[in-house]
């Protein structure tokens, strides 16, 4: 019988997968507001062609979106969708402690008061 190995997976699917990190937060970010307009439209109660005019889309868009088409839809066009359907769609964004951003902008030099001019007030 062979062994089967098992690796812990990070918190992003995506780059499980081997996507690059900018590609699969953006399909992390858009797969999750992909099922929240799924479950929206299972518990409307709405036809496709309904639910669609209030997302503001076709009905074979909407059919797109619920075979889960991810690579057809935008984070704005499936925010849009998101809003359009009464959710608040927020983004959360935190520093990674593993990465260490390296500044590439020049060494500010502060000046002292006395180099600045003054003004005399009248």
């Amino acid at each position: 019988m062979t062994e089967l190995k098992i690796t812990k997976g990070s918190a992003n699917v995506f780059e499980d997968l081997g996507f690059d990190v900018q590609e699969s937060q953006n399909l992390l970010l858009r797969s999750q507001t992909m099922i929240a307009l799924v479950q929206w439209f299972n518990a409307c109660g709405l036809t496709q062609a309904a639910a669609a005019k209030v997302l503001g889309v076709t009905q074979p868009r909407l059919n797109q979106l619920l075979k889960g088409k991810i690579e057809i839809f935008s984070l704005d066009a499936l925010v849009n969708m998101a809003t359009s359907a009464g959710m608040r769609v927020g983004l959360s964004i935190r520093p990674v402690t593993s990465v260490r951003v390296r500044s590439t902008a020049p060494a500010k030099t502060l000046k002292s008061d006395s180099a600045k001019p003054r003004r005399k007030h009248a």
